[in-house]
C-alpha cells in the first residue's frame, strides 16, 4: 500500500510453471497487498506452482479465453478486491518485477493514472534478446501511431502495465478483443478519453521459457494496430466511428 492506496498486481498467466516462481520471488510482498494469478487454462502445472508459492487469489478459466480474455478476468477480479492500483505483470518472467514499486509510486503520487514499462527506453531491447523483425516492427508501428494518435510514447506494444482504478472503471475495456490486440485496443481508449501516461524504462529479457507469439500472430497483431491508429486518427476528426471509443465521452 503507498498513501493508503491498495496494490493489487494481476498475472495473466498461460503454461508458466517454469517461470512463475522466479517472477515470484521478486515482488515487492511488502508493498503489494494482493497478488491475483489468471490461468487461461494451461497445459502445465501452473496452477499447481501456484499454489505450492501460496498465490491467494487464483483464477482457473475451464476453456482458453485468449490473453485479452485472460486480462478481462485479471482486471474484473482486482476491482473487485478494491485495488486502487493494478499493476499487470507476466509471469513468464520477460518483465522484471523489480520495477514494481516505481510503477506503483508514480500513479500513487498523482502524477500520471497509466504508466508502461517501455522495452525501449533505455537501448538495450536488441541486447536483451529482442528478435531484430520484432524490434523494428516495434519502432515502426509505435512511430505510425505516434503519428496518428497524436501521442508520444516510445512503445505501444509492452505487456507490462499499470493502471489506477479510475482508468479502468472508465475505458469500456470489456468490449475489447479477446486476442492479443486487446492491449493496443486498451492504450487506443486511454489516449482517446485523455489520460495522461507515463513511461519507465524496462530490462528485456528474452529466453526460451518466455512466452511470445510467433511471426504469424506477430503479423496479424501489427495489421491490427495499424488499423485501430486509423480508426482512431477518424474518430477523432468525425470521419468514421470507432466503436470501442463511442461508448462514453472524452471527458474524464
Amino acid at each position: 500500500m503507498i498513501n493508503g492506496l491498495k496494490i493489487v498486481v494481476v498475472m495473466p498467466a498461460y503454461n508458466a510453471a517454469k517461470t512463475l516462481e522466479r517472477t515470484y520471488a521478486e515482488i515487492s510482498h511488502d508493498l503489494v497487498d494482493e497478488l491475483v494469478l489468471v490461468d487461461d487454462h494451461s497445459h502445465d502445472h501452473t496452477v499447481a506452482k501456484a499454489r505450492e508459492l501460496g498465490i491467494k487469489h487464483i483464477i482457473q478459466h475451464n476453456q482458453n479465453k485468449g490473453y485479452g480474455g485472460n486480462q478481462k478476468s485479471c482486471y474484473e477480479y482486482a476491482l473487485k478486491l478494491n485495488a486502487d492500483i493494478i499493476i499487470m505483470l507476466h509471469p513468464d518472467y520477460q518483465y522484471s518485477p523489480l520495477l514494481i514499486p516505481a510503477m506503483a509510486h508514480l500513479i500513487a503520487t498523482g502524477l500520471y493514472p497509466v504508466v508502461l514499462g517501455s522495452r525501449i527506453l533505455g537501448g538495450g531491447a536488441l541486447q536483451g534478446g529482442m528478435p531484430a523483425y520484432k524490434y523494428f516492427s516495434n519502432r515502426l508501428l509505435t512511430a505510425s501511431q505516434n503519428i496518428l494518435t497524436g501521442a508520444k510514447l516510445s512503445e505501444y506494444h509492452t505487456g507490462y502495465r499499470a493502471y489506477s482504478r479510475h482508468v479502468l472503471e472508465t475505458i469500456p475495456f470489456k468490449e475489447n478483443s479477446d486476442d492479443f490486440i486487446f492491449d493496443n485496443e486498451m492504450l487506443c481508449q486511454i489516449i482517446w478519453y485523455g489520460y495522461a501516461i507515463g513511461e519507465i524504462s524496462c530490462p528485456t529479457r528474452y529466453f526460451p521459457d518466455a512466452s511470445s507469439i510467433n511471426f504469424k500472430r506477430s503479423v496479424k497483431y501489427g495489421i491490427g494496430v495499424v488499423k485501430n491508429s486509423f480508426r482512431l486518427f477518424f474518430h477523432r476528426y468525425g470521419l468514421w466511428g470507432f466503436p470501442l471509443l463511442q461508448k462514453m465521452s472524452r471527458e474524464v
